[in-house]
């Protein structure tokens, strides 16, 4: 009898960093010793109301896909509007851009959609990366932008001032969110594995993940990426009110690896993707706004 074999290679992190071990990140990532890194506890009694964020108020334009990239990359799962490519941020369709301004972003400037990422817990009392008074969430939706006013595209943007906006949604245990269902019907047993990817036809427009359809209350700072190249020059937009998400569509997540279907992780770990959020940080004298009393 002849048996195959199949070799399986042992990998112990995916990438060259993981989360479990952030505390790394700045030997192979020096911008992650930062002054102003990311996240952030918020305290919201320290926050300061700040009038001017609501003479122009934040805005909000985007576009419905009809088709959506969905990636897991091992760290996180990751949506492309399909205009975009994966491996690239260049602007491809400049008729079907989605766009935010105003607000703390600087004056006539417009701040392009790249990606938007989760983050989660392996269990519900934890997942976000940034905290509310030293309460985590059991997720955190990040939609990540960059400045179109300044830079050509995403990579040119990254670690420069102003280059980039990072907008988050803190996600609540609750009834069935509508969007995520209408964009994961399947997808996510479909992108188990790192590096597998799902293109969805399902029309999907990032505005039905919002709360505050309003987007009058949030919370503003600057600071840094959230994973490396934990670089800094990121404006931060959190909003007050979360969305909700149904106690089986975050278990989904929970059912991801963070290795490929051809790699084994050392030392008997399980490989789930789960914990996928960098600790806190301190603010180190920066102000955090509010656009609310």
């Amino acid at each position: 009898m002849i048996c195959m074999v199949r070799t399986v290679r042992v990998k112990e992190w995916p990438d060259g960093y993981m989360y479990a071990r952030a505390s790394e990140w700045e030997e192979n990532y020096p911008a992650a010793a930062g002054q102003f890194q990311s996240p952030i506890n918020l305290l919201s009694n320290n926050a300061k109301f700040d009038p001017v964020l609501l003479e122009k108020p934040l805005t909000i334009n985007y576009f419905t896909s009809r088709e959506t990239d969905i990636l897991n990359d091992g760290h996180n799962v990751i949506i492309y509007p399909k205009y975009r490519g994966v491996e690239t941020s260049l602007r491809l369709d400049p008729t079907s851009r989605s766009v935010i301004s105003g607000g703390p972003l600087p004056p006539g400037s417009e701040y392009e959609l790249s990606d938007i990422r989760f983050h989660w817990g392996r269990y519900s009392t934890r997942g976000s990366e940034h905290k509310v008074n030293g309460k985590a969430f059991p997720m955190e939706v990040q939609l990540v932008h960059w400045n179109t006013s300044l830079f050509q595209n995403y990579e040119e943007a990254l670690g420069k001032e102003k280059g980039i906006c990072i907008m988050s949604l803190f996600v609540q245990i609750g009834k069935e969110n509508s969007s995520i269902r209408a964009l994961f019907p399947d997808t996510l047993a479909e992108i188990a594995y790192k590096g597998r990817q799902k293109t969805t036809n399902a029309p999907f427009n990032p505005v039905g993940l919002l709360p505050d359809p309003d987007l009058r209350d949030y919370w503003t700072y600057e600071g840094s990426l959230t994973m490396p190249p934990c670089y800094e020059g990121v404006t931060w937009i959190l909003f007050r009110y979360p969305m909700m998400i149904s106690a089986d569509q975050i278990d989904d997540f929970r059912r991801l690896y963070m290795f490929s279907k051809d790699e084994r992780p050392a030392n008997g770990c399980e490989g789930r993707l789960l914990d996928n959020f960098r600790p806190v940080k301190p603010l180190n004298g920066r102000v955090v706004r509010a656009s609310f009393q």
